[in-house]
């Protein structure tokens, strides 16, 4: 099929992730989508491509979180080719666009990391950027981070992360670890900056978010507590509506009823994040981390003292965990896994609607089970 043939996918439920259009099909030129129309109206169409019955079409999902997937740990081999392997592993629960995720480490493995995604970029449509968490981390909330890899930033550091690139870079810090204006200048070089594994209090935090903070990684996980005199960060993340939060919904990092109270929030911006290890679409049930050997047990990933390392979970597995943990519906699911995140990195990405990129997710709206997945147009 050439690129540029205007073609269409048709199914009895499409999900734009704001209406439900029935008996519909997403027409798509290139790489991107330039409708959705009913199926009685595709004249003119070069070739139709119709679901099985009864499955959705929906946008593809948006993980902003991926350590590793498909045996790979990004942080052992930050390369072209291990990013390949851990998009591949991923898209078979959906995920079609991802930031591979550098954890705390040796900070020659920041300038690997950045040039990988830069190569991988130029083949893999699926990676759109760069997600650094850490170095600049709370001493004091390491969780499963190389305490003696944390440090505070250098001029070198912000010229590093400041620099003209390809695809969004995420940075992950401790507000109270950096020096007053980090985060601006950051901001300015338009890198989103997420406040994670800190003991901020509430007024560091604002004065963060006045900076350009507008995001909160992993909410409620390797951060200051919600206590009553000292609200920290995450009253400051649940009260704003200029901020948005990742949540691992697992029922292991943070209890069900714990995530139901922050989703009551009117003004909530809240996105899924994996967090995902290398076992997630692989073939093992251990890897090594920092020299120790971390290992699956049921649903967790766990050294063996017992701290979580990551996550065991795909982005499909987080959609079915919010409609039967949070009791929540299908399309807000599926809301937390596209349109949220992509409009917290203001990405033409999880919509389908005229002028967003084609990624698309076919899946069994009973079991969440996904049949198919289209990436910049192309079926994959």
């Amino acid at each position: 099929m050439s690129a540029s043939m205007l073609h269409a996918v048709a199914a009895d439920v499409i999900f734009d992730v704001v209406t439900r259009h029935e008996h519909a099909a997403v027409l798509i030129e290139g790489a991107q989508i330039v409708d959705v129309r009913p199926q009685e109206q595709l004249d003119g169409v070069e070739t139709v491509e119709s679901l099985p019955e009864g499955v959705w079409l929906a946008p593809g999902f948006i993980d902003l979180q991926v350590n590793g997937g498909g045996d790979v740990l990004f942080n052992d081999d930050p390369t072209p080719h291990a990013i390949l392997r851990i998009a591949a592993a991923h898209r078979k629960f959906g995920t079609t666009s991802l930031l591979p995720t550098l954890i705390t480490d040796v900070p020659s493995k920041t300038g690997h990391a950045i040039a990988a995604v830069e190569a991988a970029m130029g083949v893999e449509p699926a990676v759109i950027g760069l997600h650094l968490e850490g170095p600049f981390l709370s001493p004091e909330k390491p969780g499963v981070h190389d305490r003696s890899s944390i440090r505070r930033p250098t001029d070198a550091d912000l010229a590093t992360l400041s620099a003209p690139r390809r695809g969004a870079l995420l940075v992950t810090l401790a507000p109270e670890e950096v020096p007053a204006g980090f985060i601006a200048r950051l901001a300015e070089a338009n890198v989103r900056v997420c406040l994670g594994h800190s003991m901020a209090t509430y007024a560091q935090t604002r004065a963060a978010m006045a900076e350009g903070l507008t995001g909160f990684t992993h909410l409620f996980n390797a951060m200051r507590p919600l206590e009553s005199r000292e609200p920290g960060p995450i009253a400051a993340a649940l009260e704003s509506s200029a901020c948005a939060f990742g949540l691992i919904v697992d029922g292991v990092h943070v209890d069900p009823a714990t995530v139901r109270l922050a989703l009551r929030g009117a003004v909530s911006r809240p996105f899924l994040i994996t967090d995902a290890m290398p076992p997630v679409g692989g073939e093992s049930s251990t890897f090594r981390l920092y020299g120790q050997t971390i290992s699956v047990q049921g649903t967790r990933c766990v050294r063996g003292d017992g701290t979580l390392a990551g996550a065991f979970l795909d982005m499909a597995s987080a959609i079915r965990n919010c409609i039967h943990m949070l009791g929540i519906s299908l399309e807000t699911a599926l809301s937390f896994a596209t349109v949220n995140p992509g409009s917290f990195l203001n990405s033409k990405i999880g919509k389908l609607s005229r002028g967003y990129r084609a990624d698309m997710v076919a899946l069994d709206p009973a079991e969440i089970t996904v049949l198919g997945t289209w990436i910049a147009g192309v079926q994959r």
